[in-house]
């Protein structure tokens, strides 16, 4: 893949994230990657927002355990698999916006 292509793909992501909230599994089927390297990307687009645009900001509302409410993990740019406090596995992905 050259950077063109990637570019292209974080804009693509970037545009999305302007519009509305987005986990990395809307933004894998708005933008057509593998949701596993929708995370990479996101680590680039958070980068640029904060270099390029003083009146945006890349946020992150955390993965969450649907079990019990924990919401401290260590990654927010991560998709855990498991709570660490209930060891659930039913944990709402992190979602991601640019305002």
């Amino acid at each position: 893949m050259s950077d063109a292509e990637d570019a292209t793909t974080r804009q693509r992501i970037a545009d999305a994230l302007r519009t509305a909230p987005h986990d990395a599994a809307d933004l894998s089927t708005a933008v057509g990657v593998p949701r596993s390297t929708v995370y990479r990307h996101l680590e680039h687009v958070a980068r640029s927002v904060r270099a390029d645009a003083a009146d945006e900001q890349f946020l992150v509302a955390p993965p969450e355990c649907r079990a019990c409410g924990f919401d401290g993990f260590d990654d927010p740019l991560n998709d855990p698999s498991r709570c660490p406090e209930c060891r659930s596995e039913r944990i709402a992905p992190p979602t991601f916006v640019i305002e």
